[in-house]
């Protein structure tokens, strides 16, 4: 024994007994059995076998003569100045790790490994930089004849595919005659197509044979494919940001109509946005098969609006401005995902705000998800009870420091084309309404003696004696924690003289999150396998098979910028949707995706459809481990550390 290392020997015949190394033996073994049968050579080649077994690393091997921007080192610029330069990529510098570049403005040559390329497949070698304006030729005195047969760069009657050379400055002195200059003409170049960029369109059809037209007959128009009168919708209420004009449209439906029409918007995509069942216009919660439950909520919310004293129904003051309306559908739901009431909620158009005029502070305070975490393990170690409320149309009871009229919903207009509300309260949808809201439930905690703290504004805590009463607020969600059930039961009461609120009783569901305590064991459990149904039924993988890795394993996405092919073809990939609802999902619940989903969040700005195969590869994990707390563990090792732990 040396240094505390004992030297042991396998029994013979007994490789089971140093497994790794056998192992590895049997791996090398079967790819040199393999390559040698292949190959067709002696055994004795069995180490070059070993040596050339592994593929070669081809990663950094570009496209000779693509598009590329090298990075301007800061020593060499200054703060204002672009931080890339774009040059043409024509090859590999000897000596050094890295890719030569030329530069046409300089027309310097730089070695650098700092580089971006946008495109090396074939289809992207057209964006290759045009020069314009050529290099100067080479000006030689004495040959005047030896290229006196070329032919011109440019005929003047013919079809010229190159932009017009840029005029050249005189470079010797004006002394010397003009005939004593004679410039060394080009030879033609090379007749390369204009680079036209790619249509994407629903459907390519292969070209037909074309027949030469007859002697006399008129030549048809070319036959250009016309894009389908289809009209992509992507989920959520993406139409419901684009910024109209202030006087804006009188419906929904306007609005709907004029961006579906824009086909720049069909390609946005909001993440963490779930697209439901939901209608996302009130033309169409009118037209759906619960059309009588969505009526009756209109009316309940325009009653409740009014009750409150929300606005007040007059004639638009010459000169003002006018904020359009809106209806937002939702129908909400229990722990157990049953129908608890059909929702909709009338809401301003902030968008049409004008800042300084409108609105001016819009900041709201809410609490962190480690802030709620921190509760609720607090709540579970000490006992605590957890009860939630609910404040009917929050944002309505805070008071409007502004003068804002807005237009009256669509299917409750009265009166002339020019009435409109002069809103007194706030309104979801308005900038300023979260901070008006916050600002009156403050006024009204602090007035029952909870006080409210410096590191988090969201969170209220009322304390006398033994009794102790947490209060996290999520906008309009209020979850009471304490021991006390009679000090939570005079809270409910105190806020119940101040707003129309749901006593929801003890906690079961919190920001879409399952919430299941047990006080005699002091646990709390929390789940959203709700939420991931629903996310993998509106990306259509509910039916796909269940994995057990998130992400592949040994699986290297690469950055590089997608062909022109990729790119047309992500387009309709929801990519930024799925991120962004797997990132909520992370933050709340699953840490053990927090590694693939912020792997996966690196390619946002250029998914490929590499990456979305491991999006979905992602969803499949979850498949698996829908409910992924177990109240026993199981280990797996494997023999050596079995016997290390014997």
């Amino acid at each position: 024994m040396i240094a505390g290392i004992e030297r042991r020997h396998s029994t013979r015949n007994r490789p089971q007994q140093n497994g790794l190394a056998e192992r590895a033996n049997r791996t090398m073994g079967e790819r040199i059995t393999a390559m040698l049968s292949e190959s067709r050579l002696p055994g004795s080649f069995w180490g070059e076998c070993i040596s050339s077994m592994r593929k070669p690393d081809v990663s950094h091997l570009r496209v000779w003569g693509c598009t590329s921007y090298v990075h301007v080192q800061q020593d060499k610029r200054n703060s204002l100045q672009p931080h890339y330069e774009k040059c043409v990529f024509i090859g590999y510098p000897a000596g050094y790790k890295g890719w030569k570049f030329y530069n046409p403005v300089t027309k310097r040559t730089v070695d650098f490994d700092e580089r971006y390329f946008p495109g090396t497949s074939i289809a992207q070698l057209d964006a290759v930089p045009s020069f314009a304006c050529l290099p100067e030729p080479l000006q030689t005195p004495n040959d005047t004849s030896s290229h006196s047969g070329l032919p011109p760069l440019q005929d003047e009657g013919g079809d010229n595919h190159f932009p017009p050379a840029c005029p050249k400055t005189p470079t010797l002195s004006a002394s010397v005659p003009p005939e004593e200059k004679p410039v060394l003409p080009l030879p033609p170049l090379p007749l390369i197509p204009p680079f036209i960029p790619p249509v994407t369109l629903p459907q390519l059809h292969p070209p037909l044979p074309v027949t030469p037209p007859t002697a006399g007959a008129p030549l048809e128009p070319p036959h250009i494919p016309r894009r389908t009168g289809r009209v992509r919708k992507p989920p959520g209420q993406w139409w419901k940001l684009k910024q109209p004009d202030l006087a804006g449209n009188d419906s929904d439906s306007d609005d709907e109509a004029a961006l579906l029409a824009d086909s720049e918007y069909c390609e946005v995509e909001f993440a963490g946005a779930i697209s439901g069942a939901d209608p996302q216009s009130y033309r169409l919660a009118m037209k759906s098969p619960d059309s009588d439950c969505w009526t009756e909520a209109c009316n309940t919310e325009i009653f409740n609006l009014e009750a409150n004293g929300t606005w007040e129904l007059m004639e638009l003051p010459p000169g003002k401005k006018v904020v359009n309306s809106g209806w937002v559908f939702k129908v909400k739901r229990l722990a157990d995902s049953s129908i608890e009431r059909y929702r909709a909620r009338l809401v301003g158009k902030g968008y049409s705000q004008r800042p300084g005029f409108d609105f001016t502070e819009v900041f709201a305070p809410t609490f962190c998800p480690a802030s709620l975490r921190l509760i609720i393990t607090l709540a579970a170690r000490e006992g605590y009870k957890m009860r939630s409320v609910d404040i009917s149309s929050a944002f309505t009871y805070g008071e409007l420091e502004e003068e804002i009229y807005m237009r009256q919903p669509e299917g409750y207009h009265i009166g002339s084309p020019n009435m409109v509300f002069r809103l007194r309260k706030s309104l979801y949808g308005l900038k300023q309404a979260a901070r008006q809201w916050n600002k009156k439930l403050q006024g009204v905690l602090e007035g029952i003696g909870y006080t409210r703290l410096r590191s988090n504004s969201s969170i209220y805590i009322y304390s006398k004696g033994d009794i102790k009463v947490i209060v996290p607020v999520f906008i309009d969600d209020i979850t009471l924690v304490s021991k006390s059930d009679a000090a939570m039961a005079s809270a409910v009461s105190e806020l119940s003289k101040h707003f129309k609120l749901r006593d929801l009783g003890s906690t079961k569901l919190l920001l879409g999150i399952q919430v299941k305590q047990d006080r005699s064991h002091r646990t709390i459990s929390l789940s959203q396998e709700h939420y991931i149904k629903e996310l993998l039924e509106c990306f259509n993988m509910d039916d796909a098979n269940p994995l057990s890795t998130p992400l592949a394993p040994g699986s290297e996405l690469s950055d590089i910028i997608p062909s022109l092919e990729d790119q047309a073809e992500m387009k309709s990939v929801p990519y930024l949707n799925a991120v962004g609802a797997l990132q909520y999902l992370a933050t709340m619940t699953r840490p053990n995706i927090a590694y693939a989903v912020s792997y996966l969040g690196r390619f946002n700005s250029n998914p490929a459809p590499a990456h979305w195969l491991a999006v979905k590869h992602l969803f499949r994990y979850l498949i698996g481990t829908t409910v992924p707390f177990r109240p026993d563990v199981h280990v797996i090792s494997d023999h050596d550390f079995f016997l290390l732990w014997q």
